[in-house]
């Protein structure tokens, strides 16, 4: 009875398929399907290079950058010299013209080896490169890409003391003065600050238009009225400067405005949903980078004459860990390889941010358990990750914001 219902539904699906497949431009046979592991060869390249240059040149330098609170100057000219701060910028203007996915892997290789460098490197390609690139007018684009591949950090100042989560009740102005814009206002937590160059800036023409009256500006460090204040005293991350920055009837040219006057509101959203896939990469390098720290250790230590990674228990919890991390990774890769294909990928975003921060909280809190008392002690580095681990829910969208992306957007989806 079995085989002759089975033969029978052969007979009625073939001819279905035949129809439904046989008549695409390409056949069954020329499509192969590829994991998400799968890199191109120049992918490949970059991975292994940026590995190295994480293990070469930033490990040496992280202790002490964590302790001094200050990023090591020789590390920022390290990246620039490797060709790591302007991974999608086309050769003519000086970047690698490299893939998305390739900056991915930079800021998740660099998050392995110190979480502090790798935001520095994602801040700068996956938002302020990438501003510069889709919205600057061709005139910025030659005066700013070339120098933000070889010399000049930036920075991306949107949030305020009144704006976080709710990015777009900023209250800094930008008054039009004949040919000029005049911007007065304060701006906090604003990343690379303290040693960038280039500060993109968004500033409202009018808070009676809203949102629609938020315009982004480019200002450079030298401009009279810009002042770098506060710098903050973080729980982690430390190396990575966070200040505020202050604009004190600070004068731009009207040229100085990136995309169009008003559309500011345009550019934090769409720049802010691809950052988001840079942040799950840092937490996952960071995830990987406390795991591979730890899981040797399990190995080395006995207690009642076995090595405590034998033990079923700790079995069951590494195992459990890895399994997260690499769920995190595909997440994150196909958030990438989305944007990539240029199709939407607002929620998808949004859950590898959000998986990925969870899972970097959970590898590092249990990577000091595993280790005990020494796990707690500076002289091992994955107290570190502990530490820099928690800002992973909080930057680029909280943790509850990324929720409520993921949620609204299903709930579109369902209600169509």
């Amino acid at each position: 009875m079995f085989r002759i219902a089975l033969t029978s539904s052969r007979r009625i699906a073939q001819p279905l398929l035949r129809r439904a497949f046989t008549t695409s431009v390409v056949s069954h046979q020329d499509f192969v399907s590829k994991s998400l592991h799968t890199l191109s060869e120049d992918e490949q390249m970059m991975q292994d290079a940026v590995s190295r240059f994480a293990r070469d040149i930033v490990q040496p330098h992280v202790s002490a950058m964590d302790e001094s609170e200050t990023m090591e100057p020789s590390v920022i000219r390290g990246l620039f010299d490797a060709g790591l701060m302007g991974v999608e910028t086309s050769v003519d203007l000086g970047g690698a013209g490299a893939s998305f996915t390739s900056a991915i892997l930079v800021v998740e290789e660099l998050a392995k080896i110190d979480p502090s460098v790798s935001v520095l490197c994602d801040v700068h390609n996956t938002l302020v490169n990438t501003v510069f690139r889709t919205y600057a007018s061709p005139e910025l684009q030659q005066q700013y890409l070339p120098r933000l591949s070889t010399d000049a950090l930036g920075c991306f100042c949107l949030s305020e003391p009144t704006a976080g989560s709710d990015a777009f009740a900023l209250q800094t102005r930008a008054t039009a003065d004949g040919s000029d814009y005049i911007i007065n206002g304060a701006k906090m937590w604003i990343t690379n600050s303290n040693e960038a160059d280039v500060f993109l800036v968004f500033a409202t023409i009018d808070p009676s238009l809203g949102y629609k009256g938020i315009t982004c500006f480019v200002v450079d460090r030298n401009t009279p009225g810009l002042t770098v204040a506060k710098k903050e005293k973080k729980l982690g991350i430390r190396a990575s400067s966070t200040c505020q920055v202050s604009f004190d009837d600070v004068r731009v040219p009207k040229s100085s405005v990136v995309g169009e006057v008003g559309k500011g509101y345009k550019i934090a959203i769409e720049i802010l949903n691809e950052g988001r896939i840079g942040i799950a990469a840092q937490m996952l390098g960071l995830a990987q980078g406390v795991f591979d720290h730890v899981m040797p250790y399990l190995f080395q230590r006995k207690q009642f004459g076995t090595k405590i990674g034998d033990f079923q228990a700790m079995q069951h919890q590494y195992a459990q860990i890895a399994t997260e991390i690499e769920a995190a990774r595909l997440l994150t890769y196909n958030a990438a390889r989305m944007k990539e294909e240029g199709k939407p990928f607002a929620k998808e975003a949004a859950m590898a941010k959000l998986y990925a921060s969870q899972v970097a909280e959970r590898a590092s809190s249990k990577a000091v358990e595993w280790m005990g008392g020494v796990g707690f002690t500076r002289d091992m580095p994955v107290e570190k990750y502990y530490r820099d681990c928690k800002i992973g829910a909080i930057y680029e969208g909280t943790s509850n914001i990324q929720l409520q992306t993921i949620a609204k957007i299903l709930a579109k989806q369902y209600q169509e």
